[in-house]
């Protein structure tokens, strides 16, 4: 575990799943309402965006000229998959946006290096072949809760584009909701021993310090008001270092959930996740 050792407080303070007694059923109506999405709504499944990896993301809803919206799951980078997260698309879809529902490569076999780097590749091939799916690429719009919230960070980050042939300006909204941006606290927590983490680790795929000069960007964030504190205080933080540089950010408040029922609301096309979302993809950022 790269040497570090758990700090009870940080660990307690980033541990999602105890944090809600109805974790269970909260992962089973997503559970329903990714079934029914995958049932009810027309995709291309399985169009693999990194040929090394072989991973594929789920097109929902694809047609001339609409938007379209990345969405990056969570799970600490260790577990899920596109089919578990179909949730995301419903209330975009509904709203005119196609949806992009992808996998990665996940730990402990997948470095977060491997796991960054597959993400920026879904951006690219979004930017370079959603074209032929009639799809309108001026701007990639992005999103993705827990660890997804991390790696939408990423995509948000400064200086890495040159290198998947993208525009610095490709990202139009960016919708992270209870992400971590600061890595150093899971050096000191159960997450570590998974992800074999390190001060490097830290200094190179930690978003909030990787915040880039200039940016189209508008970040939105949210957060469960019945979340912990590690995810309270990470998504602050990293609200605060994006205005500090003078960049746009919305906070859209979630009072009431916690950090799974939250996603839950994608699912709602009237949801103020997704209208807030849409308001920023309209306003062409």
């Amino acid at each position: 575990m790269s040497g570090f050792s758990i700090d009870p407080q940080i660990d307690h303070d980033f541990n999602a799943r105890e944090s809600v007694a109805s974790f269970d059923d909260e992962f089973a109506a997503l559970t329903r309402i990714s079934r029914e999405a995958i049932a009810t709504l027309p995709c291309q499944r399985d169009l693999i965006f990194d040929q090394q990896s072989g991973s594929a993301l789920d097109l929902y809803g694809a047609a001339p000229d609409r938007p379209v919206f990345l969405w990056i799951h969570g799970g600490y980078w260790r577990i899920g998959t596109k089919e578990e997260n179909a949730f995301a698309a419903p209330g975009f879809v509904a709203n005119g946006v196609a949806v992009a529902v992808m996998d990665y490569s996940l730990a402990p076999d997948a470095s977060l290096e491997q796991i960054v780097h597959e993400v920026r590749s879904a951006v690219s091939w979004l930017s370079r072949e959603g074209s032929q799916f009639g799809l309108d690429t001026q701007k990639i719009h992005v999103g993705g809760s827990s660890a997804g919230g991390h790696l939408t960070g990423t995509v948000l980050a400064g200086g890495w584009h040159a290198d998947y042939d993208l525009h610095p300006d490709t990202i139009g909204a960016a919708l992270a909701i209870s992400g971590i941006y600061d890595l150093e606290p899971l050096l000191y927590t159960q997450v570590n021993g998974w992800m074999d983490m390190d001060m490097d680790t830290v200094a190179t795929l930690s978003p909030i310090r990787h915040i880039p000069d200039r940016t189209q960007a508008q970040l939105l964030l949210s957060v469960g008001g019945q979340e912990r504190a590690g995810f309270l205080r990470e998504t602050q933080n990293f609200h605060d270092a994006w205005a500090a540089r003078g960049h746009a950010v919305t906070q859209i408040e979630m009072a009431q959930y916690n950090h799974f029922d939250i996603t839950g609301n994608l699912a709602d096309p009237q949801s103020s996740l997704v209208q807030t979302t849409l308001d920023v993809m309209q306003a062409g950022v």
